[in-house]
């Protein structure tokens, strides 16, 4: 992680809820020979007296599950919206462009969970996802079918043993050269404008 002190959040809760607005998250590890897997899931949010829990399935028989069977250690890559900011948009133009977004990551350790648990986390993912009373929610499914579909996958929790964030948004820059980019980027379309959004967010909530 690009880990400097000034491209962080301003309160661990703005972490919390930056992971809790993009669930769909990259899984990462390592096997017993130490070859790298990954895999992008959506996840739950617990949160147990001080220690937060993360909570997803997979399919079995996959080259992650395997690994993280074996191998316990897991990093987990909360990412969303970023962008191109070029240096034509500062006061001083003669220096290098960069690029704004905003990561999170999160390590800890994986375990893997029985069927009643399983049963219970596909429940909480279609009330979450699903609008309420959807066609698709787990408790109007056929109980035949919600039993076939579990045979083929494996629920797990995570316990997050640490939080590292970095929150790039021009921080780095004075107030005029912030207020270009944000301009700049309020003109373009998709993650460049959101990222715009956040930075005006920000800059208007220290100001």
């Amino acid at each position: 992680m690009y880990d400097t002190s000034y491209f962080k959040a301003g309160h661990p809760d703005e972490v919390i809820a930056y992971m809790r607005a993009h669930p769909f998250a990259l899984i990462c590890g390592a096997d017993e020979g130490g070859k790298p897997v990954a895999t992008q899931v959506p996840l739950l949010f617990e949160q147990r007296e001080d220690k937060l829990f993360l909570q997803g399935h997979f399919m079995k028989k996959q080259d992650h599950t395997n690994a993280f069977l074996k191998n316990p250690n897991v990093l987990i890559v909360f990412t969303g919206a970023h962008t191109y900011v070029s240096a034509s948009w500062y006061e001083n133009k003669k220096i290098a462009s960069t690029w704004n977004y905003q990561a999170v990551h999160a390590a800890g350790t994986i375990r893997f969970q029985d069927a009643s648990f399983l049963l219970q986390l596909l429940t909480r993912l279609t009330e979450t996802f699903e609008r309420p009373g959807s066609p698709s929610l787990v408790q109007h499914m056929d109980p035949a079918y919600v039993q076939q579909m579990m045979q083929a996958i494996i629920a797990f929790e995570v316990e997050v043993l640490t939080i590292r964030n970095v929150f790039k948004l021009s921080q780095n820059r004075n107030k005029q050269s912030q207020a270009n980019i944000i301009s700049q980027l309020s003109n373009q379309s998709g993650e460049a404008s959101e990222i715009a959004r956040v930075m005006e967010k920000k800059y208007k909530t220290n100001s």
